[in-house]
């Protein structure tokens, strides 16, 4: 597994890395991905996530989370579907997962649970969504809320 970790400046010292690769690690073999896998995570603040949520999704506010998949087809408007070249090192590129640390503490606090546990909750849906899990639909969301819940159970030990 390749999994990249990444800090914004300011959060370097807010998580401890390695706790991080073994959150993701976790969910991954969960999710039965496999090794040939590489996913990336990136710690920032309300700024940069609100930007990103504004420019890529049009809702003007931060967010916590935000999941960014590397999709292999793209259908076209006109219904044509363009498909990436999958690059030859055999790696299944799932995409980048971006979390407000700022907005997990605030989420913690509401919830009454630790900052950790929160970051483990905002992960397992990140990497949900590179997956391919969604919850716009009802039953999409029980299905995802469902994987969540069993994913975090296990790692209760964690938090």
């Amino acid at each position: 597994m390749e999994i990249d970790i990444l800090f914004d400046d300011g959060f370097e010292s807010c998580l401890d890395e390695s706790w991080l690769r073994k959150i993701i690690e976790a969910v991954l073999k969960m999710e039965n991905t496999g090794d040939n896998v590489e996913v990336s995570l990136l710690i920032t603040g309300q700024k940069r996530i609100h930007q990103l949520n504004r420019d890529y999704r049009g809702i003007d506010r931060p967010t916590d989370v935000l999941s960014f998949a590397m999709q292999e087809e793209c259908p076209s408007e006109k219904g044509e579907d363009f498909s990436f070249v999958a690059p030859p090192d055999g790696i299944k590129h799932l995409g980048e997962v971006i979390i407000s640390y700022p907005q997990a503490v605030i989420q913690a606090e509401e919830r009454g649970h630790s900052v950790k546990k929160e970051v483990a909750v905002l992960i397992i849906h990140g990497i949900l969504h590179l997956l391919g899990y969604d919850h716009i639909e009802d039953k999409e969301a029980e299905q995802m809320e469902a994987r969540e819940k069993i994913i975090l159970e296990s790692l209760a030990g964690e938090f």
